[in-house]
């Protein structure tokens, strides 16, 4: 079976994915490789016109609720063929992982742009931050349209970088008037420190970009506070050292912890909160079943929770 682009497209309705979409599709550039399924998940305030879309045709599939989307429903759409690749407009109120689970074997996501309007977004991040976080979380670009010159950017930017360190941000002011975000997201400790104290608000950050740049922090020694996790499935003289993290609302809680050797583990109790002072090693461990950061401890005292207890970016 052979691999189907998707090219997925969110966002809230009027945040503009109706008028790029038409435009692309009707782009003289477009089209000249292959056929396309155009998936529409909601109607936009702009029309498409098929007769002026470029390219050998475009096929339009419409699925007027979100119990039209599911695994056998789109399987018997792709089941009549007749397409190189997918475009979706997709939903702003379905959350993306609806569609990631039920794509049918071969749609793979080559792209994913998420929309918003700039007048409106806080509004709708403040409202429906699930919504908001879930649409820039996966997102390859997020699209801030409608800006007007001179306009703060830091808001924006700093909300799209709580759901996704590594998406490009771009704003748009008008046609053919754009500017690509150029933002630095500096750490907020000096990672050339001989022993780097993590201050309890920074955790969340530290956690994160530990795992999406673990070499960076191979063989660097830690001072942090965190929590005590234990499991009969680790032997004596391991735990897990975490804190629970909220990256979007209260709902998605989770305890973030990493693999840790101690040879008092055995004094620990579930839920102390200690300090320490760890150095990182990246290398296989079985309790991952992978390789990845796993903390030698150095020295370990109990303490003070963090206040707040719940890490937040």
């Amino acid at each position: 079976m052979r691999d189907v682009p998707v090219f997925l497209f969110t966002g809230f309705l009027g945040a503009g994915k109706s008028t790029f979409i038409k435009e692309t599709l009707e782009s003289p550039e477009f089209g000249n490789d292959g056929r396309t399924l155009l998936l529409i998940c909601e109607e936009g305030d702009c029309e498409y016109e098929p007769e002026k879309f470029a390219g050998p045709g475009v096929r339009v599939e419409t699925l007027e609720s979100e119990d039209e989307l599911n695994e056998a429903n789109l399987r018997m759409i792709a089941a009549k063929g007749g397409f190189d690749r997918v475009v979706v407009e997709y939903n702003g109120m379905w959350e993306n992982q609806k569609l990631f689970g039920c794509m049918p074997p071969g749609w793979l996501i080559a792209q994913e742009m998420a929309l918003f309007d700039a007048r409106t977004f806080m509004m709708y991040n403040q409202n429906m931050r699930q919504l908001c976080f879930n649409k820039m979380q996966t997102a390859d670009m997020v699209v801030f349209n409608r800006c007007e010159k001179g306009f703060d950017k830091m808001p924006y930017h700093k909300e799209v970088r709580i759901a996704n360190r590594k998406n490009m941000i771009v704003y748009e002011y008008g046609p053919n008037d754009i500017e690509p975000d150029d933002i630095e997201d500096p750490l907020p400790y000096d990672m050339t420190a001989s022993k780097i104290e993590i201050e309890d608000e920074w955790f969340a950050e530290w956690y994160r970009d530990l795992n999406e740049n673990e070499d960076n922090y191979d063989n660097k020694t830690f001072i942090i506070k965190g929590r005590v996790a234990l499991s009969d499935e680790l032997p004596d003289g391991q735990f897990a050292f975490g804190r629970h993290i909220m990256t979007c609302c209260e709902a998605d809680i989770q305890f973030a912890g990493l693999l840790s050797y101690y040879s008092g583990a055995v004094n620990l109790a579930v839920g102390d909160w200690i300090k320490i002072t760890a150095k990182v090693r990246v290398e296989y461990a079985e309790a991952y079943q992978e390789k990845g950061p796993v903390l030698y401890i150095k020295t370990l005292d109990k303490c003070e929770p963090c206040d707040p207890e719940v890490a937040t970016f």
